[in-house]
């Protein structure tokens, strides 16, 4: 046989044996199909394959982060917003995520897309922005209920930012700055409050002691003296001088 048979042979060997040894890496399973009916999940590792008989199809099973497009979506309160989200998803049944759906990535993508119009259609705009978290965990339950039968775990789902039109911030701004102003006029209110209070009480106790109001009295020149003042003048109150003509 000459030189060239060989190597044709040898290139058909070879050409046999890498469609006959397949390996599969960790992170992956492959699915195997012999003669079109479903064998089952094999890997990771080294395994043979009959060629031209069966036929396998790796499935990653590492978590995939998707981001979900931008959607503009009417709240219940008629305000519209556009909203993007972000998606972690992971293949937790290899056989499924092949036998029951075309293309799973694609295919949650489509129902994430879906279901965050439909959840924040339902939602007031308050709520979008002040109970994210539980909107989030929301998106999450029903995303993967839908993925659940494709052999896909969503794990999270984020709302990643909400866009509003200018008008709408102007007037939230404008909501804002009026609320402010009502809580600094309740501090206020508040604060005159309590001082008024402090004063009747301190009031009643003057009227019930008259030393405390002399005193009081005395402490008020001594505060304007350190003032440095050349010429002092201050009138003397009748009370005091009848203090000292009862004592007399």
């Amino acid at each position: 046989m000459s030189p060239i048979i060989y190597g044709v042979i040898a290139l058909a060997v070879l050409i046999l044996l890498s469609m006959t040894i397949k390996i599969v890496p960790e992170y992956e399973r492959g699915v195997l199909f012999r003669l079109g009916r479903l064998v089952g999940a094999k890997g990771p590792g080294l395994f043979f394959i009959i060629p031209f008989v069966d036929r396998l199809v790796k499935v990653d099973l590492r978590v995939v982060t998707m981001d979900v497009p931008s959607q503009e979506c009417i709240t219940k309160d008629n305000v519209t917003v556009r909203v993007n989200a972000v998606a972690y998803f992971r293949v937790v049944d290899p056989e499924a995520s092949v036998v029951k759906v075309l293309d799973h990535i694609r295919a949650t993508s489509q129902i994430s897309q879906t279901t965050v119009r439909n959840v924040l259609g339902q939602s007031e705009l308050d709520e979008l922005l002040t109970q994210r978290e539980k909107l989030n965990q929301s998106l999450t339950k029903i995303i993967d209920e839908h993925t659940d039968p494709w052999g896909v775990k969503v794990s999270t789902v984020e709302i990643k930012e909400v866009e509003l039109a200018d008008e709408m911030k102007r007037m939230m701004a404008a909501q804002a700055e009026a609320e402010r102003e009502r809580r600094a006029k309740i501090i206020h209110a508040d604060g005159e409050f309590q001082a008024a209070e402090r004063l009747a009480e301190a009031g009643a106790i003057m009227a019930r002691e008259p030393v405390t109001l002399q005193l009081r009295y005395l402490q008020t020149l001594t505060e304007i003296a350190t003032e440095r003042n050349s010429t002092l003048i201050f009138p003397l109150p009748i009370d005091l001088i009848a203090m000292f003509m009862k004592k007399k």
